[in-house]
């Protein structure tokens, strides 16, 4: 057997392995959805109920030095949204964390191993991005929200969202789109609240109006006004 052949099974899968990695990841990050799935795994994170002990309190530097706030009720930042639970008291509803990409059952089980639970954000996290997110933390944030609920394999940010779907007017939202600004929040649409079509209701993580997955009425004039954007997934029918 000749050189040639022996090397031509590796070449080739060197070929497609480089072909495959040549693909956008904005492509390969595109997974079906259907929007009963996608509004189910909402509701899950929203009626999601766990026991916080001490163990999850935390404020102050965690272990690699990265400031942590989680949003218990000794969380009180003037007229800035407070915390919301208290050790030894049942809590609904999985709370923010800046950078936080856990599913419920994940999030459960590191608060029980004693996480801090949740991580609220501030400027100083926003200017680092990346560098400020607790791996000593457990939570979900509002873009993670959105990739867990689409089936992302990852958290896009509210940055790499609008590359996965499609631009739509507003009177078209159903159940699964969301209203997005980049840099800033994302918003899942869960259905009309009015026959007008200028209330919804929104599903999301942060404040306003606590820091944790909520559903509650939003205007759409008004987050239009504000510059959210409404999107589809091209990931979902």
């Amino acid at each position: 057997m000749t050189l040639a052949r022996m090397f031509r099974p590796a070449f080739l899968l060197s070929c497609l392995l480089l072909a495959a990695c040549a693909v956008p990841t904005t492509r390969r990050a595109i997974t079906g959805v259907t929007r009963a799935e996608c509004m189910a795994m909402a509701e899950a994170y929203r009626r999601q109920t766990w026991m916080p002990t001490a163990a999850n309190v935390l404020h102050g530097p965690d272990a690699d030095g990265i400031q942590v706030d989680t949003p218990d009720t000794s969380y009180r930042p003037g007229s800035f949204c407070p915390g919301y639970w208290t050790p030894g008291h049942v809590a609904t509803g999985v709370p923010y964390q800046w950078g936080g990409f856990c599913t419920p059952e994940e999030f459960e089980a590191r608060a029980r191993a004693g996480y801090a639970a949740g991580d609220v954000y501030t400027n100083e996290k926003r200017r680092l991005l990346d560098h400020a997110v607790s791996r000593f933390a457990c939570g979900i944030d509002c873009s993670g929200f959105i990739s867990r609920c689409w089936g992302l394999p990852r958290s896009f940010s509210t940055r790499e969202l609008p590359a996965l779907c499609d631009v739509i007017a507003p009177q078209d939202l159903k159940p699964g789109d969301i209203l997005n600004t980049v840099n800033a929040h994302c918003i899942l649409f869960g259905g009309w609240a009015d026959a007008s079509r200028t209330t919804f209701h929104a599903y999301h993580t942060g404040s306003p109006p606590h820091w944790r997955v909520v559903r509650h009425p939003m205007s759409l004039p008004d987050l239009l006004a504000q510059g959210f954007v409404p999107l589809r997934y091209k990931g979902m029918p």
